[in-house]
């Protein structure tokens, strides 16, 4: 259970017993556990969605629940991916003109224009599909665990099939986790949103998935944690906007 306190522990702001005899190596390896971890925060998710709706009342609209759901969002992870969506976008800025600042632009801890702009539209977009989805299906459970799970397999998945931009955790996560437990991952995921959700929804987290990994071996020539991080949060994005449409 060590890989899976440590995977916790990397991916949530919750609360994990310190580790005895604690190796680097073991951080990569916990990314095995990243699905399980993504469907615990889907899980806390919905809870704070159905508070709000709780609070509210029966007559109200939803948007209480949608907002303490993105807010939940923010608070368990810390912001971790929302931070690589910013720095992704920075240096995809910086780098229009000239290509060879897009990476002192990723390593810049500073935020600019470009990384405003990447949060305020996942926000945004978030706060916008989580308050379409409760209203058209209060109750639903399922989109809420997935989702999550499903961004942070397809992470595993990009490090392992992507070649490093830099040196850092998606590069070590790239070699730690072993590709027969990715594949029965993305399989497993992929029978619960085909039967849970709907085949549509199925097909459309393949979609969402190829799409960034096209993305980064197409634009940038791979990918590092940012990145990784960047393509987490928009995929969560694309299919909260799909699950509204199933859910229509």
């Amino acid at each position: 259970m060590r890989g899976l306190s440590l995977a916790f522990g990397f991916l949530t702001r919750l609360p994990m017993p310190a580790l005895a005899d604690y190796r680097a190596e073991e951080l990569a390896r916990s990314a095995v556990w990243f699905p399980v971890v993504g469907m615990a925060i889907g899980l806390l998710l919905w809870a704070a969605a159905q508070v709000g709706l709780q609070v509210a009342g029966p007559h109200a609209d939803a948007w209480l629940g949608a907002w303490l759901a993105v807010l939940a969002w923010m608070l368990v992870t810390g912001g971790l991916h929302l931070d690589g969506a910013a720095d992704l976008a920075d240096a995809l800025g910086a780098a229009h003109r000239d290509p060879t600042r897009f990476q002192d632009a990723l390593k810049d801890p500073h935020i600019g224009s470009f990384g405003v702009m990447a949060l305020v539209g996942v926000v945004l977009t978030k706060l916008v599909a989580a308050h379409a989805l409760l209203a058209a299906d209060a109750g639903a459970l399922w989109p809420w665990l997935l989702i999550p799970a499903w961004a942070r397999a397809s992470s595993v998945l990009w490090s392992q099939t992507l070649p490093t931009l830099a040196a850092g955790l998606g590069e070590r996560f790239a070699w730690q986790v072993s590709g027969a437990a990715t594949a029965a991952w993305m399989a497993a995921l992929t029978l619960l949103n085909w039967t849970l959700v709907s085949p549509g929804f199925a097909l459309a987290a393949w979609a969402a998935a190829g799409a960034w990994w096209g993305f980064l071996r197409l634009r940038l020539g791979g990918m590092s944690g940012d990145c990784l991080g960047a393509g987490i949060e928009h995929v969560e994005c694309a299919l909260l906007l799909v699950a509204v449409w199933v859910a229509a």
